[in-house]
């Protein structure tokens, strides 16, 4: 089970993630209290291992905004967690994520024949786009539907849930934010708690071809 540790902000919380296991790491451009700048971001991606995925979040930027952050701090992925449209998404050069806030089954819909390796199931919309901290009925949907996406399903995720939402769903990864923060600040007690019971909740075997988040 891979584990996706979003909105990271300094390098002492980036390191730690990966040391206790993180395949990746998301930075948010978007308008949101976890904000970072290019230079911080791109500061802390040099210090990460190359394997590590870093996934840049933006909402209804422009294509050669998107591109420039990406470039300038070293990013590997870009989330769209906007009202992108897929041609906006085929247009650019990195590999997609896009997020959607799922309602019920039909909300995966628009994702079927959206040109991207991953989607990304989110919770309803807040304050911001993601990074809301809430969840949405994971019986209302059939990720499996989306046999040619990888799915990374977020919303809600913390170390009392993982475990349950990963048999459910059946996720390729589980990613997460304010589910491991504790007065608004990553704690990386709660970060070392849910990647182990991330990682531990399924025993070898084949892989799921989706991804699981919490945001």
């Amino acid at each position: 089970m891979k584990v996706k540790i979003c909105g990271i902000t300094d390098l002492t919380t980036a390191i730690a993630a990966v040391d206790y296991g993180a395949d990746a790491v998301g930075f948010v451009f978007a308008e949101s209290k976890r904000k970072i700048s290019v230079i911080k971001a791109k500061d802390i991606i040099t210090h990460l291992p190359k394997e590590v995925l870093k996934v840049g979040v933006f909402v209804n930027e422009s294509k050669e905004k998107i591109e420039e952050i990406a470039s300038e701090a070293g990013l590997t992925h870009v989330q769209l967690h906007g009202d992108e449209t897929p041609a906006f998404s085929q247009s650019l050069s990195f590999p997609i994520i896009k997020a959607v806030g799922i309602h019920d089954n039909q909300s995966l819909k628009q994702l079927e024949s959206y040109p991207c390796e991953y989607v990304l199931l989110d919770g309803p919309k807040g304050k911001f786009r993601g990074g809301n901290g809430l969840s949405f009925d994971w019986n209302c949907i059939s990720p499996h539907d989306l046999k040619e996406k990888k799915v990374i399903l977020a919303g809600g995720l913390d170390e009392e849930n993982v475990e349950e939402a990963i048999k459910l769903i059946q996720p390729y990864m589980v990613d997460v934010s304010s589910g491991v923060e504790t007065d608004g600040k990553k704690d990386l007690n709660k970060i070392q708690t849910f990647i182990n019971k991330a990682k531990g909740s399924q025993t070898g075997g084949t892989r799921n071809e989706f991804i699981y988040t919490a945001e």
